[in-house]
């Protein structure tokens, strides 16, 4: 119990980041101004179930791939470090959404995957499983659950709040903390291989 409590806050800040739920209102509205109360709430239970299923299922099926493919936690953390930099970098540069466009079922495509959980959210589960172990993780992922369901049932009311430009510059300096995140885990994978070398 001490070390969930210990390690809480190092699994649920990263996923917190890539999950970058007040980014994903803006196309959540646009998605739903148009449905009745009841409907809003049946796109946001199919987002967070889709959400909740495809993250379980990669935290449980992410070691048995890297055994199949011959693939190292260090090698993960090395290529997941950079994809979600490359993720980070770009959010930083865009200047609109158009990587958010809709498509398909909007309570499972695009909002469960990939806005809600996506490559950066996967890689991250991955890492931080390795590191933190399954039961921190999957924990801090029911968290941020809980806290994207609690900010798309109240999503008129947080944008009302925040503003425009207050969703962009909050975007903004999540993708800062998510290249950093990147950075950090780039290093800890090339350290653990460079360390296994000598």
């Amino acid at each position: 119990m001490q070390e969930i409590v210990r390690y809480l806050p190092h699994t649920f800040i990263p996923l917190f980041v890539a999950i970058d739920i007040i980014a994903v209102l803006p196309l959540f509205l646009s998605l739903t101004r148009d449905l009745s109360v009841r409907r809003q709430r049946r796109v946001v239970r199919d987002s967070v179930i889709t959400a909740l299923l495809i993250g379980i299922v990669f935290i449980v099926m992410g070691e048995g791939i890297f055994s199949i493919l011959g693939i190292t936690n260090d090698d993960f953390k090395i290529a997941g470090g950079l994809v979600l930099l490359v993720f980070a970098v770009l959010e930083l540069i865009r200047r609109n959404e158009n990587r958010r466009q809709p498509a398909g079922k909007p309570g499972i495509v695009p909002l469960g995957v990939p806005l809600i959980v996506g490559p950066a959210v996967l890689t991250t589960l991955i890492v931080l499983v390795d590191h933190y172990g399954i039961t921190v993780t999957v924990i801090a992922f029911l968290l941020n659950l809980l806290i994207v369901w609690l900010v798309l049932s109240k999503s008129a009311a947080v944008i009302a709040v925040l503003g425009e430009g207050g969703i962009i510059a909050i975007s903004k300096v999540m993708a800062l903390l998510l290249a950093s995140i990147a950075v950090m885990m780039i290093r800890i994978g090339v350290q653990n291989i460079g360390g296994s070398l000598h």
